[in-house]
């Protein structure tokens, strides 16, 4: 059987994220990395560079998957912060390796504030507003979807429901303070 350098790469990505994951970018380790994959140290190198570029590479494919997952919709940000709270529910690990990115990489890469422009230009085309203030309502809506994931569990659940129904009312508050926050700054139409 023959060598696959894709199959290679997607076992280094997978591994990679679960590293990142657990450990971040400082506390990751390459031998760990090319130990789970299985792979050779090398070979992370060779496909990516360095492990911070490796960090890149992880967080970039994952937040592909999160658009594929959640298609953005301009035009009605509620059901968008909806949408992302429920697949940052189904994957937590998603939130925390942006945690990882926010305390060790603060900066926004020229793709990351590509996209971050691109999503706040159609809301501001969407609601006949500016960039500014379709920037501030797309940032409302990206916060809103995480903020029940950051919050202790005694916090987030103090009367003890189930996970379901907590989760349904979270989700609803989500909702509600998108269509609030954001709907104060976008003209009415």
């Amino acid at each position: 059987m023959g060598y696959d350098s894709s199959a290679t790469r997607a076992r280094l990505l997978e591994a990679a994220y679960e590293e990142f994951v657990a450990h971040g970018l400082a506390g990751a380790r390459v031998e760990r990395i090319a130990k789970n994959a299985p792979a050779n140290k090398q070979a992370i190198y060779a496909y990516f560079g360095s492990k911070a570029d490796l960090f890149d590479a992880v967080l970039g494919a994952r937040l592909q998957v999160l658009a594929d997952v959640v298609p953005f919709t301009a035009d009605d940000l509620p059901a968008y912060a909806g949408a992302l709270f429920d697949a940052f529910i189904a994957d937590p690990d998603l939130i925390r390796l942006t945690q990882w990115k926010t305390l060790e990489k603060p900066e926004a890469s020229p793709a990351e504030l590509e996209a971050h422009l691109t999503k706040a230009q159609a809301v501001a085309d969407a609601h006949g507003t500016d960039l500014e203030t379709g920037m501030d309502a797309l940032m409302i809506a990206l916060a809103a979807a995480q903020s029940w994931l950051f919050t202790p569990p005694a916090i987030r659940n103090p009367t003890g429901d189930d996970e379901k129904s907590r989760l349904k009312r979270h989700r609803a508050a989500v909702i509600a303070s998108v269509e609030a926050l954001a709907g104060r700054l976008m003209p009415a139409e």
